[in-house]
């Protein structure tokens, strides 16, 4: 390999930010039924892909900017008793956050020159048990002990998801941002900021807030929280909850309350020119906000 080729290859074009977005989010659920009939109500949109094997089965909502995966344990081995242990301690909810990225071995390298031990790049292909259609993918991890106890993925899609289709008035049509609670926002900072090189685009400290951290991820945010909580673990985060994008909140309200939802009264945004409801059931258990941002 000729110098030119080395410096292309672990050079200049290295220190670009490898993170395009966020590809996908994982609850871990005990019924996968329910939990899927419980999103289908929310996000007002079909499953669009059903996956299975390695001791889970799992369903995926791909809206406009992410998708949301539910798996659930699946029979018996070493996988499906993980997923078993995972949600009997810490219960249903947020397991991992899987970011995307345009080269996953540029990815790996800056992982490891990070010294954030990852996984051997896998590649991985996958069917749809309904429809038999295929996607694959690569991807690797970093040590979830350097990640402050939230596991994170990267990976590499070679083709665009099928989309979920509409089944509802005013559907969600996209993740707004996901928010990460910690007790230590330095820590924080320095790993989605600097080690990660997504753009912070806002550092705020508010008395009922706490300190809010706004990083850029594609077109949505992740949001980290430092809200001091007596005996919380000061060493590992949380991926926490999730704020869901319509176009018209009023009649996504509607339709939720309709179907048995609980939904609060909308009320202003913390940022400018949003309106938001909470979400306080139907959600396996994460806390979930709708947004509208107005029209410009």
């Amino acid at each position: 390999m000729s110098g030119e080729e080395r410096k292309t290859e672990d050079g200049p074009s290295d220190r670009r930010p490898a993170i395009t977005a966020i590809d996908h989010l994982v609850v871990l659920v005990s019924d996968l039924p329910a939990a899927v009939a419980a999103y289908r109500t929310l996000l007002g949109r079909a499953p669009a892909w059903h996956g299975a094997g390695d001791g889970s089965q799992n369903v995926l909502f791909t809206l406009d900017n992410m998708s949301l995966e539910l798996m659930a344990p699946a029979g018996a081995g070493g996988n499906a008793d993980r997923i078993r242990t995972v949600i009997k301690l810490q219960g249903e909810g947020l397991a991992s956050l899987c970011f995307r990225v345009s080269d996953i071995g540029r990815m790996h390298r800056r992982l490891e020159r990070l010294a954030m031990q990852p996984d051997p790049v896998a590649e991985v292909e996958a069917s749809d048990t309904q429809t038999g259609a295929t996607l694959t993918w690569k991807r690797t991890r970093a040590a979830t002990h350097l990640t402050r106890g939230v596991r994170l993925f990267f990976l590499e899609l070679d083709a665009e998801r099928p989309h979920s289709e509409v089944t509802a008035p005013a559907p969600a049509t996209a993740m707004d941002h996901i928010v990460i609670s910690t007790t230590d926002s330095e820590r924080a900072a320095a790993l989605y900021g600097s080690r990660l090189g997504l753009d912070m685009a806002l550092d705020r400290s508010h008395q009922e807030w706490g300190r809010l951290m706004f990083f850029r991820c594609g077109d949505l945010t992740v949001e980290v929280v430092h809200r001091p909580v007596a005996g919380s673990d000061a060493d590992n985060d949380k991926l926490w909850g999730i704020s869901w994008r319509v176009d018209d909140l009023d009649a996504a309200r509607a339709r939720l309350i309709d179907a048995g939802v609980t939904v609060t009264v909308p009320r202003a945004g913390r940022k400018p020119g949003t309106r938001v409801v909470t979400v306080r059931s139907g959600t396996c258990h994460i806390p979930t906000l709708l947004v509208e941002i107005a029209r410009t």
